[in-house]
């Protein structure tokens, strides 16, 4: 039986909740756990490792860690506040496989949106027009559709598409 481990880092929530929906289709297999309790990675086959996007890739604590892995199966999950589907969404992904890729065989990479962080909203309303998180009528759409994720459809394709790629 493989064992793996899913491993997360966290800011506001959304990560943490996507790990734990990807856990529900690993339970038996899987040690689940933020990145800061990670004592040692030896006994896993496989890792999941899930981080909140900063600056168009992994935020710090999940970079170094990724940095870390060698030898392994990796799937990479990540949350942010830009649309999924977004060019900027698929760069952070592929930061954090940047990471990895080397060393690891890199089975699957998943991202949805989560809520932006409040006290990041409240920076970017002070930001002048014209900067790239200024506060638009698109990016309040933009945000408003990102509160509504990670939702029970996010969860079930995550899980999904790791169960598929691990099996």
């Amino acid at each position: 039986m493989m064992k793996l481990l899913i491993t997360y880092s966290s800011k506001t929530g959304n990560t943490k909740k996507l790990a734990e929906g990807i856990w529900e289709g690993f339970k038996e297999e899987a040690t689940i756990c933020p990145i800061s309790e990670v004592e040692s990675i030896e006994a896993y086959d496989a890792i999941l490792v899930g981080y909140w996007v900063d600056k168009g890739g992994p935020n710090e604590e999940a970079a170094n860690f990724l940095k870390t892995i060698k030898g392994k199966k990796v799937g990479i999950f990540a949350t942010l506040g830009a649309y999924p589907d977004s060019e900027h969404a698929w760069k952070s992904l592929v930061n954090g496989e940047n990471l990895v890729k080397e060393n690891n065989e890199v089975v699957g990479k998943y991202i949805c949106q989560g809520p932006v962080d409040p006290r990041l909203l409240e920076r970017f309303k002070a930001l002048p027009a014209g900067n790239p998180h200024a506060i638009t009528k698109a990016s309040k759409r933009r945000h408003a559709i990102a509160a509504m994720h990670p939702n029970e459809t996010d969860l079930k394709a995550a899980m999904i598409l790791f169960k598929e790629r691990l099996a």
